[in-house]
């Protein structure tokens, strides 16, 4: 007989303190080898007796985990396909940035429209769903604007030829000339903290239902990049996977651990790489 969702959920959380108390104890084992960047096993542990993901204090951070706002077609409840996994994912990502790093970053969600002035006060810039990005030709100048100015855009969570063709097409009004080229695992961006030795197709939550991990014709995942004409890194592009999925579910134990890991070192490296670049 299959599982109610009561139990499920029950199980649910038995499971999560079962993950905890094993990454620690492999945690424990490690330290005394040798020095590495720390797991997200130890981070699924916070989560689980976390309260509050939110702190809204208004001292600034050296660091803003920061959402673009743009406009699209499609969408769920109205909202635009920016807004997909908002705010959970922003928030559990930030956790365990903190956690896993001595960034001083803010914890909480900072969603911002592309034309808002402000936007250049956040070099990292986050954008999901980007195969239904229709931009204004306003929020187009922002976004070059910011980027030749040295921000940084990390893409996310888009799938298949169809998508691509229509971000290619909605990047190319913001940065034309550009090429975008495939990002060579010998990049920097791969060992700036963690040492990332292949690229995981990151699945969305539909995997703890046992779908594939793939979506539409998506079936290879890669990481793609924009430089500018002095080498500088301005666009990074994940394509056919869905990192913002794997931040989002990583206190669900039904989703698996090895996709929320990668999905949550790349994206430290990103930020680290952006950072000191």
């Amino acid at each position: 007989m299959k599982k109610s969702w009561i139990a499920r959920f029950t199980a649910t959380g038995c499971l999560a303190l079962a993950l905890a108390a094993g990454a620690h104890a492999v945690a424990a084992g490690a330290a005394s080898l040798a020095p590495a960047p720390p797991q997200l096993g130890d981070v699924r542990a916070a989560l689980d007796g976390a309260g509050s993901l939110v702190d809204r204090d208004s001292s600034p951070h050296e660091f803003y985990f920061t959402r673009a706002m743009y406009t699209s077609t499609g969408g769920y409840w109205g909202g635009g396909t920016w807004a997909i996994d908002y705010p959970k994912a922003d928030q559990q990502f930030v956790f365990g940035l903190r956690r896993l790093t001595n960034i001083d970053a803010f914890q909480g969600d900072n969603a911002i429209p592309l034309t808002d002035p402000n936007l250049s006060r956040y070099p990292f810039l986050y954008a999901l769903e980007v195969g239904y990005m229709t931009m204004r030709p306003e929020e187009v100048d922002a976004l070059r604007r910011y980027l030749l100015a040295g921000g940084f855009l990390f893409i996310d969570d888009f799938w298949g030829t169809y998508e691509w063709r229509n971000f290619e097409t909605e990047i190319a009004r913001v940065l034309p000339g550009h090429q975008i080229v495939d990002l060579p695992l010998d990049h920097p961006v791969f060992h700036s903290f963690y040492d990332i030795e292949h690229i995981e197709q990151v699945p969305s939550v539909r995997i703890v239902r046992g779908g594939p991990t793939w979506e539409q014709d998506g079936y290879v995942p890669y990481v793609r990049a924009i430089f500018d004409d002095d080498g500088r890194l301005l666009v990074l592009i994940n394509w056919n996977t869905d990192l913002g999925d794997a931040w989002e579910w990583v206190d669900n134990p039904f989703y698996p651990l090895k996709y929320s890991n990668f999905a949550y070192q790349l994206a430290v490296n990103a930020i680290l790489y952006s950072m000191s670049h």
